[in-house]
Parts: structure tokens; C-alpha cells; sequence
């Protein structure tokens, strides 16, 4: 049972940017540069059917390639940090690209995202990090920046059942238009 999420892939070279800043956080798990990417949609644990279902409908979709502006760093958690990343400019195509895939996906079946869309690319997770830490290790990363990149496609992943970090496999990738 394969467990998917769509998603933009990052280039190497801005893989590479962004991975300096890994190192200098207590009790942070790092994602490896190879692992970095922009979740569109979480699916889940779903059966081959299914899989082959949402594979077939992602390929109607026909969007223009979307412009990604990583800008920022932040984390998720509040007073308990989970967390750590760096966060992704929201624009306009990219929010359509996402609301496309929840829209194909409910209509397959699958219960809606809880969570609202919050495009980033996860450096690292946290467990038993403080707040202050944390606060501290982005405060001497401000201001953090890389050059846009176009996304030419958007890809279905599949994970291993684990913790979250990857090895993160590329099943099915999909064109968008430049």
C-alpha cells in the first residue's frame, strides 16, 4: 500500500543553497538536500487501484509551470516546535496548482486536507527543541533568500511508512506548460 502526496521538486542547485543551513539546532532531525520539495497535497496510505485512479486524473491537468520564490524561514509548532522551514512566497499559479489537486482528489473519494495550504519546503523535525532554541537559530538565519526557480512539472511521490524525511521516490511526473 503505497503511502502519496503530490508535489514540486526542487532543484539541485537551490537543494544545495538551502541545505547550508543545516547543523546548529539541538535535537533537530535534518531532511537530506535530495528530500527537499513542496508538498501540493498529502494523500496517504491508499491501495494500487486508487493510486492508479489519481494517477490517471493528474494527468489532465494543464497548468502553466509556477514560479517558486523561497523567501524566509519559519517553523510549525508554536511553544512546542515540530518543525523547521524554509518558507515558499505564496502566488497566485501555485495556489491554483494546489486547489486542482484537492479538487481531484475529493472528487476521487478522499476526504478533504484539514490543514490549510501553507507552501514550504521542510528542513528539519524537531523533538524537544524549546522555543528560544528555535527562535534563536532563525533569528541569526534572517533574511534568508534564494533566486526564484520555474517549477516545469509537479510530481506524485511516494514515501516509506516512517517519521517523515524521505527517501522520497518519484512515481508519476506531470509537464506543466512553459
Amino acid at each position: 500500500m503505497p503511502r502519496l502526496f503530490t508535489g514540486l521538486e526542487i532543484p539541485a542547485v537551490v537543494g544545495t543553497q538551502v541545505g547550508l543551513l543545516r547543523g546548529g539546532l539541538r535535537n533537530a532531525r535534518w531532511i537530506d538536500p535530495e528530500n527537499y520539495h513542496i508538498t501540493l497535497r498529502f494523500i496517504g496510505d491508499i491501495d494500487d487501484r486508487t493510486a492508479d485512479e489519481i494517477a490517471d486524473a493528474l494527468m489532465r491537468v494543464r497548468r502553466a509551470s509556477v514560479r517558486v520564490h523561497i523567501s524566509g524561514l519559519g517553523s510549525f509548532g508554536g511553544d512546542k516546535p515540530h518543525t523547521l522551514f524554509a518558507r515558499v512566497a505564496p502566488s497566485t499559479a501555485l495556489g491554483e496548482l494546489q486547489a486542482e489537486h484537492e479538487r481531484i482528489l475529493q472528487r476521487l473519494g478522499l476526504p478533504p486536507e484539514g490543514r490549510k495550504f501553507t507552501p514550504h519546503i521542510t528542513l528539519a523535525r524537531l523533538r524537544g527543541t524549546s522555543p528560544r532554541e528555535v527562535a534563536d537559530w532563525l533569528a541569526l538565519r534572517g533574511g534568508f533568500e534564494v533566486p526564484p526557480f520555474i517549477a516545469p512539472r509537479f510530481v506524485l511521490f511516494s514515501a516509506r511508512a516512517s517519521v517523515g524525511g524521505g527517501p522520497y521516490l518519484v512515481e508519476e511526473a506531470f509537464p506543466l506548460a512553459v
